[in-house]
């Protein structure tokens, strides 16, 4: 290599060299010493806020409750109070109205649906005739024929007894005219008879209701054949209810019966609608208990039905007794089922004053029925109770009142 070469290529290195970026020897740039204090006082307030925000989702939270207030009745008036309760079922004061056929034919035609009302004699089934038509017109023939017979003989009989005056018949002769003449007789009878049957079997193809009611089922369809038989089983077409007295019917304990008596006010709710109720009165106590399940049946008559109590339905039914007032002539406080709640075998309820809660213990002294009972100890009256359900209710907790 010449020196030249060898000069030029030191310098072209030195010239890289020169270049070249020496990292090891550059220094880091110092940070603000604030810095960090300031971010960890964020990431600490962020944490905060949303433990904050957490506990006032939750547990912090105001809660909500509706209210019911405690009232007191006026001095000197009596107030109900239920003395006995129970499930049962809505029926009708006649009982169900099982109706089949009292002659075997095909059935033609329904001619009412299910819920429809009808009344008394008005046709409900209407089974094929033509058979019942046919012997019909059979024996009113043989009837006219019978008759007619019955005519000749008495016009033999005359004959008879003529010649036998004039000593040209026998004795023997009459005698056989006469047996004749009451076998015809009694020909004509039979056969009134028969038609008598089937007419009445005639007018029996088509089955009418014997009362008032309302259909609750149809059993057979059009074209099955109807057989006469139990009316609770195969010959049974339709059921119908008379819906003019509806009664609660309920079994009560036979060591229950000393809380009941004829006359007795009740009240009916029916589960399907729990808002409303019925009143209703004790008009049957039946004669014998039942020994398997040592219970007696009692029926309510609902002295104001509407639309909405159907047979069958399922009610809950609470006798009632007429509670008088506490001594001394002050009124009874009455207060929400739904505010009395128990801890531990105490009574107590939640008052709400000022918008924060107070727990307040009280003694109850039964039921008053319509959702109340009867408060001896605890409440003045006019004082507002919680009767919704919340768990985070406490001594002194502020909440909020909902409708």
């Amino acid at each position: 290599m010449s020196p030249v070469a060898g000069e030029r290529g030191g310098s072209v290195r030195d010239q890289l060299a020169a270049l070249r970026i020496d990292r090891s020897s550059r220094g880091a740039a110092p940070r603000p010493p604030w810095l960090r204090p300031v971010v960890m006082g964020a990431i600490a307030l962020v944490f905060l806020l949303g433990s904050f925000l957490a506990w006032r989702m939750t547990l912090g939270r105001t809660p909500q409750v509706k209210l019911a207030y405690a009232t007191r009745s006026t001095p000197g008036a009596s107030q109900s109070g239920a003395v006995l309760t129970g499930s049962g079922y809505v029926v009708t004061g006649d009982r169900y109205i099982s109706l089949g056929v009292r002659i075997p034919g095909r059935i033609e035609e329904y001619l009412v649906d299910e819920g429809e009302a009808v009344v008394a004699g008005q046709a409900l089934v209407r089974l094929d005739d033509r058979n019942y038509a046919a012997a019909l017109r059979e024996a009113r023939a043989s009837l006219h024929l019978a008759r007619a017979n019955l005519d000749l003989r008495r016009k033999e009989l005359v004959r008879s007894e003529e010649l036998r005056s004039r000593n040209v018949a026998s004795e023997a002769d009459l005698d056989v005219k006469q047996n004749q003449l009451s076998v015809a007789q009694a020909e004509v009878e039979r056969l009134i008879a028969r038609i008598a049957s089937l007419e009445l079997d005639l007018e029996d193809t088509v089955l009418r209701a014997p009362s008032n009611g309302v259909v609750l089922e149809k059993f057979k369809e059009v074209g099955e054949i109807a057989v006469p038989g139990g009316f609770a089983g195969s010959g049974e077409l339709i059921r119908l209810a008379n819906m003019d007295e509806l009664r609660a019917e309920v079994d009560i304990n036979e060591s229950d019966l000393s809380k009941i008596e004829i006359g007795q006010a009740a009240e009916v709710v029916p589960d399907a609608y729990t808002d409303r109720k019925y009143r209703a009165s004790v008009v049957k106590l039946y004669p014998q208990i039942n020994r398997q399940k040592g219970t007696l049946k009692v029926e309510a008559k609902i002295l104001e039905p509407d639309a909405i109590l159907r047979p069958d339905m399922s009610v809950r039914i609470t006798f009632l007794r007429e509670a008088q007032t506490t001594p001394g002539g002050e009124g009874v406080v009455l207060a929400s089922r739904e505010a009395v709640r128990s801890e531990a075998g105490a009574s107590f309820v939640w008052i709400v004053t000022q918008g924060r809660l107070r727990r307040q213990a009280v003694e109850t002294g039964g039921d008053a029925g319509s959702g109340q009972l009867i408060i001896t100890k605890g409440l003045a009256g006019g004082e507002a109770l919680v009767v919704s359900d919340a768990a985070d209710l406490e001594e002194g907790r502020k909440v909020e009142v909902t409708k």
